[in-house]
């Protein structure tokens, strides 16, 4: 994994009262806003978005979901030669998953009914002007890689 990228890893306690999913460390003073994202259906994707300057941050709280990350070399024509790393981030798993600004994402539930709450620390406006959509088809998946 990129060094860029964190994994803030999280825990859940259990017991006759339910249970408790937590990441202590996620450290959210520099969070503006969030969004939860529903997947209702793993057909769709969320391809490809991307962001200079923005941070995020995503935390699963139902299902799974496959976060393609590409790190564009141009942001006005990107090589479609460049790889996707693949982060998977399920419900057991608690964690916060922190993307700095400078990645474009690929986002699908691998899971129906998925859900996924999303951390920004840039405000609609700021994240509108810092906002890059990129052909869904632009880069490969790691699952199609050598298909050729």
């Amino acid at each position: 994994m990129n060094a860029e990228i964190k994994i803030i890893n999280g825990g859940k306690h259990t017991d006759e009262r339910g249970n408790i999913v937590h990441c202590n460390q996620f450290d959210m003073s520099q969070v503006k806003r969030f969004y939860i994202l529903d997947h209702p259906s793993t057909a769709a994707s969320r391809a490809w978005h991307g962001h200079r300057r923005e941070k995020k941050w995503f935390h699963v709280i139902r299902g799974t979901f496959s976060i393609l990350l590409i790190k564009p070399d141009d942001w006005a024509n990107p090589s479609p030669d460049l790889i996707p790393e693949e982060i998977v981030l399920k419900e057991e798993h608690p964690i916060v998953l922190h993307l700095p600004g400078g990645w474009a994402t690929e986002i699908r539930a691998t899971v129906p009914e998925s859900r996924m709450i999303v951390y920004s620390d840039f405000s609609i406006e700021e994240s509108a002007n810092d906002s890059f959509r990129f052909d869904h088809n632009l880069w490969r998946k790691p699952a199609q890689l050598g298909q050729d």
